[in-house]
């Protein structure tokens, strides 16, 4: 009989756990970029895999921003964006860590693919 999730946290890790499954099945991309929220904050960086380095990285708290509202999202994946094309990098996987393609989640990829970057 399979276990059912019962609380946020756990929902959120089964699906994190099942992008996670889809993304290193059907991409031969190295390169992703993760997303991580809190209440207050996001952070967003861009990994390479293989290497096991981050090549990029930006959060409200690294450009000072007071919330982490959706416009404060939107900025966070728009610096990330130009840090990235600075560095050559245009391609992506984009891996939201398990949470809802929604709101802040979905304002920060919108600013990315919107500055340059392509996933």
């Amino acid at each position: 009989m399979k276990k059912f999730a019962q609380t946020r946290k756990e929902k959120r890790q089964m699906r994190h756990i099942r992008s996670l499954k889809k993304i290193r099945k059907y991409s031969n991309n190295p390169l992703r970029l993760i997303v991580t929220k809190t209440n207050a904050n996001i952070f967003a960086q861009i990994v390479d895999d293989e290497k096991g380095v981050t090549l990029v990285s930006s959060s409200s708290l690294q450009l000072k921003l007071k919330n982490g509202n959706k416009e404060s999202c939107a900025k966070v994946g728009a610096d990330l964006a130009q840090k990235a094309l600075a560095k050559k990098i245009t391609k992506i996987v984009f891996d939201r860590g398990g949470n809802k393609y929604h709101g802040r989640i979905a304002a920060l990829a919108d600013a990315a693919r919107k500055n340059g970057l392509h996933f």
